[in-house]
């Protein structure tokens, strides 16, 4: 056997695990975390499925809205729990108000600039109707809660089973969110 026929099976065999290796992470992936999404910087679509076994906060954020300070509180309960299992997913959007103008790159720049966002913000997002973003959709329906305006945010805990919805209005140092995102991330694994 020449040696390119030797190659050419190695790399065939490596397909096959690589796609049986997709298809077991399919599985175990819960169905509220089984999208993908581009992150404002670019790049190819990231699996959502990632975070599954983390408890996550989702939250559709905007740039020009009265909320847009909770980034910071958002930023500090991902410094303070990242270690113990919460993963932050921001999903910006123009759906509410027209509050979200801008591309990825000046929403990506902003983030940094003005709040230090760390935590992975995803490409702009389309919330209306709410059946227009997968992500949202399938939250919206495990929750029974459609977000009404910018910073709504759902905890989905860890075996992206239970969602939970907080409105706009609770802020992410509240303590109401704050009890129930150490609730669930003394659940462990």
């Amino acid at each position: 056997m020449s040696s390119f026929s030797r190659f050419a099976r190695f790399l065939a065999a490596v397909a096959i695990l690589f796609a049986s290796a997709d298809a077991a992470a399919a599985e175990t992936c819960p169905v509220v975390l089984n999208h993908q999404a581009e992150l404002l910087t670019g790049g190819k679509p990231q699996s959502l499925c990632q975070y599954a076994g983390r408890v996550v906060l989702i939250v559709n954020t905007a740039s020009e809205c009265g909320y847009t300070g909770q980034y910071e509180g958002l930023q500090e309960l991902h410094k303070k729990y990242a270690q113990r299992g919460l993963a932050i997913l921001g999903f910006p959007s123009n759906s509410f108000g027209g509050q979200e103008p801008g591309s990825n790159q000046k929403i990506a720049e902003f983030c940094q600039v003005n709040y230090g966002v760390t935590f992975p913000v995803f490409g702009k997002i389309d919330l209306m109707p709410v059946s227009k973003s997968p992500v949202f959709a399938g939250l919206a329906a495990a929750s029974g809660a459609v977000p009404r305006w910018n910073f709504h945010k759902y905890l989905v805990d860890r075996a992206g089973t239970r969602v939970e919805s907080f409105e706009s209005a609770i802020e992410p140092q509240s303590a109401k969110l704050i009890q129930r995102i150490e609730a669930l991330l003394a659940q462990g694994r």
